[in-house]
């Protein structure tokens, strides 16, 4: 009878992973299925999680005396060195761009690079900030975080030549998603690094009650360990190089499709298509597994307990004996209760 306590647990977790496979979830640990319906808030990043991460330019605002293709040839110079979904954007893959040298990914704020003598930045308005540019060009960004684009701006050997508005495209189930989390008593929230006003527009269309947004990525670190210090199981869900130190502190980790190599290390789960909906599977088959990993240990213990006295010839006084081979039978047929019990998640 002790086959069946052995099996009650290990057997319900094989099956469950398989059924995660099934469905493009790569489960890294087994404990995340015992874990994942523990899960009380889920923190998205926005682009490439939330949204589909290919973003198109939506305006350009050109300061400098450049033509606007030569604008653009300099900026894919830098942007094709980086990972980030809002390069892609700017970078055109039928031009063959100059290598730079001195390149930096300036985590939360941007790219920094030389190219032909001339020190190049791109990134957001903190960047302006960190480097003491006069900012002339607020307005314009106004015009653009409104429109719900992220910006880029271009500096030139410290001045600011171009701003650059780019905008992305929610994921076509991401409101479904965030509707069922809701249901399910789960809270989400967003936390990015792009500024207040584009990712408020991006949550009020997917009905995202909380946003923190313009965050350092070692603050989506700390944020999540505040969470973690009022007593919320956290699951985190990112697919950049900034959200890997989150991921790695959340309680699960989870990477979406096409994430960075290093994010993807960070995580426990890795999604392998681009609906979050596997969330929802996740955490189902999960609560199933657990269910059925309880129902297994109660019938393992309860062969035991009705079994074993009589084998042991401790009711012998009430003639209640057993036969061997009817001890062997009974053996059998709590294992196979047990592995028949499992085999019910694979529905």
């Amino acid at each position: 009878m002790s086959c069946a306590l052995g099996l009650a647990t290990p057997l319900s977790i094989v099956v469950s992973e398989g059924k995660c496979a099934q469905n493009g979830i790569l489960i890294k640990k087994s404990q995340i299925l015992e874990d994942a319906n523990k899960i009380d808030t889920i923190v998205m990043d926005k682009t490439g999680t939330l949204t589909y991460g290919t973003l198109k330019i939506s305006k350009l605002y050109n300061y400098s005396t450049y033509p606007k293709d030569k604008l653009l040839y300099l900026v894919g110079c830098i942007e094709i060195n980086s990972n980030h979904p809002i390069a892609k954007s700017l970078v055109n893959k039928e031009n063959k761009y100059e290598k730079v040298t001195d390149f930096k990914n300036l985590d939360g704020l941007g790219l920094e690079a030389t190219l032909n003598n001339k020190k190049y930045y791109l990134g957001n308005s903190k960047l302006v900030a960190k480097l003491s540019i006069e900012n002339t060009h607020v307005q314009d960004e106004q015009t653009l975080t409104q429109n719900g684009s992220s910006i880029i701006y271009v500096i030139e050997d410290n001045k600011i030549i171009a701003l650059i508005g780019v905008k992305d495209i929610i994921k076509k189930d991401m409101k479904e998603v965030i509707s069922k989390l809701e249901d399910l008593n789960i809270n989400t929230i967003m936390l990015t690094g792009d500024n207040e006003t584009t990712a408020n527009l991006v949550a009020k269309e997917l009905n995202i009650k909380e946003v923190i947004a313009n965050v350092y990525p070692q603050d989506k670190t700390n944020e999540i360990k505040n969470l973690q210090s009022k007593g919320k199981k956290v699951m985190m869900v990112g697919d950049g190089i900034n959200d890997a130190p989150s991921l790695a502190t959340a309680n699960i980790g989870v990477t979406v499709a096409n994430a960075t190599d290093i994010a993807s290390n960070s995580s426990d789960v890795i999604l392998l298509n681009d609906s979050l909906m596997s969330l929802i599977k996740l955490i189902n088959i999960s609560t199933k597994t657990l269910k059925i990993i309880k129902e297994n240990l109660f019938w393992a213990f309860f062969y035991n307990i009705i079994t074993i006295p009589i084998a042991m010839g401790l009711l012998t006084r009430f003639n209640i004996t057993m036969n061997p081979m009817l001890g062997s039978l009974a053996m059998m047929l709590s294992s196979l209760t047990v592995i028949l019990n499992a085999l019910r998640l694979r529905k």
